[in-house]
């Protein structure tokens, strides 16, 4: 049975390959339905809430005359398990929106696109960087549909009353901003900080912060070597030890150091933002709804992430979602065939704009929006990146333990980075 299943699965990989071949090489021309072999009905799941892209996927299905796509909206509690379950039992959809983090999980139901069909270069021409969270030695996993980078909001009102005319650019300069904008009591208590750093449980996405800074310092976090994935956090990869950089992050929550601004005293950062007690929250472009229905009366608008000083690169980190194609499907041209329309035409567009993030298309971002807002959203998408996490849950619990651990001196900077990369060994290889 187990030989049956390979034997169907080489199959229809070698179909796949075939029709990427074409679709990708010209020789199937797209918007010529009647050579592409398209046709019926495809199920594609996802979190994303079916109201918003409705309108989208109604065009779509209009535009597209000899073959549809049925959208079911799951609930991101249970998607994981329930695609999984789907899957086992032969039932699962045709296609999925495939997050960054859940790539890992899926990479193996899945059937990638292989080079030969869409070459890398080719990718990295129509596709920005942090799309290429979903290139492995097999191919592609998934075509990036959307982008959502993580950001700097600020408080404009408490930098004007300042005297400070612009957000900072660089780490150290946010680090000299602490002393000027955290205010503290007679009893020397922090009342408002300048920026949530250091801490894990009460900073909204602590992991991402972290990674941010780790990434910047020009180590990937997880690599792929011979086939297999691997951490990358014991690597030296550029001017600075992770152990400095982790030593940078957890000081902002030490009250013997200077930049001490932020202890577990605190709501979490997002709600500490909104009630105007934190100067510099760093979210993502997709919170900017909800920000402003927070507390619309709050004078805050958004800056790039902060960089280190004297790299070349930018980066910041970046959650990207794209479109898969289950290796169960059932109509597999036609899934093919719909994911690359999807990513690659108007559907991406409306799609993001829905969502309020960006797209992963490197000619869209040519249009950016005339709001005060996307323009720093469109740009830092394009340094965005990302990177292959096995399981939030458990490298959340990794990076919680490696930042409590200093911050109790249970371990230095360089020993916690070293048990971090063993344990993010460990789960890479299960």
């Amino acid at each position: 049975m187990r030989g049956n299943f390979q034997i169907i699965i080489l199959i229809v990989f070698v179909v796949a390959a075939v029709f990427g071949i074409l679709v990708f090489s010209g020789a199937m021309p797209i918007g010529e339905k009647s050579e592409t072999g398209a046709s019926g009905t495809v199920v594609l799941w996802g979190t994303v809430q079916a109201q918003a892209i409705g309108g989208a996927l109604e065009e779509f299905n209009l535009t597209n005359k000899d073959f549809s796509v049925q959208y079911v909206e799951k609930s991101s509690k249970t998607f994981d398990r329930d695609l999984l379950e789907a899957l086992a039992s032969g039932q699962g959809p045709d296609m999925f929106f495939l997050p960054d983090n859940l790539v890992f999980g899926y990479k193996n139901k899945i059937i990638p696109i292989p080079y030969e069909s869409f070459p890398v270069a080719s990718f990295k021409k129509n596709f920005i960087g942090a799309g290429e969270v979903f290139l492995t030695s097999k191919g592609i996993l998934a075509l990036p549909i959307a982008v959502d980078p993580l950001v700097m909001y600020y408080n404009r009102s408490i930098l004007d009353a300042n005297g400070i005319i612009y957000p900072p650019v660089y780490w150290d300069e946010l680090a000299n901003l602490v002393s000027v904008l955290t205010k503290k009591d007679e009893n020397n208590k922090i009342i408002k900080s300048a920026v949530a750093l250091g801490q894990f449980s009460n900073i909204t996405h602590a992991k991402d912060i972290i990674s941010t800074l780790f990434m910047q310092s020009g180590n990937p976090i997880v690599t792929e070597k011979d086939g297999a994935f691997i951490s990358a956090l014991n690597t030296y990869a550029g001017k600075y030890k992770l152990g400095s950089i982790l030593k940078f992050y957890t000081d902002f929550a030490d009250p013997l150091q200077g930049v001490y601004s932020w202890n577990r005293s605190f709501p979490s950062s997002s709600n500490a933002f909104s009630s105007e007690n934190l100067v510099f929250y760093f979210g993502y472009a997709s919170e900017l709804r909800s920000l402003i229905n927070k507390n619309p009366n709050q004078d805050f608008l958004v800056a790039p992430i902060p960089q280190i000083r004297n790299e070349t690169l930018k980066l910041t980190s970046a959650q990207v979602t794209g479109i898969a194609v289950s290796a169960l499907s059932k109509n597999l041209n036609t899934a093919f065939y719909a994911a690359n329309l999807m990513a690659t035409r108007d559907f991406a567009s409306k799609f993001a704009t829905s969502l309020g993030v960006v797209p992963a298309r490197r000619d869209l971002l040519a249009r950016t929006p005339p709001d005060a807002y996307s323009s720093v959203f469109f740009t830092s998408a394009l340094y965005g990146r990302s990177w292959l996490d096995p399981s939030s849950k458990d490298t959340d619990d990794i990076f919680r333990s490696t930042v409590e651990k200093v911050l109790s001196s249970a371990l230095t900077p360089d020993e916690a980075v070293r048990d971090a990369d063993a344990k993010l060994w460990l789960l890479l290889s299960n």
